[in-house]
């Protein structure tokens, strides 16, 4: 063998062959995000989009009850606090709010109050409809400002009525009307008292 082709094959000898891992894994992440934007797609085919609604139960806002407004102050977190109305719609809280999303299991009232007092719309459930289930679902889901948000949290004892709430504002739909949700949630959304939005 020449000097020229030793040379040219000791080159090739010592490259290293490159690792097939960082195309693998970058595979699985292609495909998991992938795999999850299909789902949530998936989850949300035949939710009706909130705007297109909100005429449609403009009448249902006859039914809001107003409330009272009972305060803004804070309490420390951790305080165990009573409030007048039920669910709560106003009053001292804690410090800490509860962020925007849909949750399976309950969260303090003294959070939820806060979360009301930035301008976001609190939902009760407990064992609704699967129509509106699905529906608060991709609705939480697409809300999620901080001041402009809405929160889906479960409350044992109310069946298929469902609860939505602002601040000093209660409407009860003891039969789910996905109009009369929309409408609510367009009046009071994001018009909170601590920084209004909208």
């Amino acid at each position: 063998m020449g000097k020229s082709a030793r040379k040219q094959a000791m080159k090739y000898a010592s490259k290293a062959k490159p690792s097939p891992w960082p195309w693998v894994i970058g595979g699985v992440i292609v495909l998991a995000v992938a795999g999850w934007g299909f789902m949530r797609w998936q989850s949300q085919q035949g939710v009706p989009s909130l705007e297109s609604l909100i005429e449609q139960g403009k009448p249902a806002l006859a039914q809001v009850q107003s409330q009272p407004d009972y305060g803004r102050s804070h309490a420390n977190i951790g305080t165990s606090l009573s409030y007048a109305t039920d669910p709560p719609t106003s009053g001292t809280h804690w410090f800490n709010w509860t962020e925007p999303g849909f949750y399976s299991r309950s969260e303090p009232r003294e959070k939820l109050v806060h979360s009301l007092e930035h301008g976001n719309v609190v939902i009760y459930y407990d064992q609704p409809s699967e129509e509106a289930l699905k529906t608060l679902r991709a609705w939480a889901s697409r809300y999620r400002g901080q001041w402009d948000g809405l929160v889906v949290v479960p409350k044992q004892g109310l069946g298929q009525t469902i609860e939505l709430t602002a601040w000093t504002k209660l409407l009860r739909l003891e039969n789910w009307d996905a109009a009369a949700a929309a409408a609510f949630i367009d009046a009071y959304r994001g018009r909170g008292p601590e920084n209004p939005v909208r």
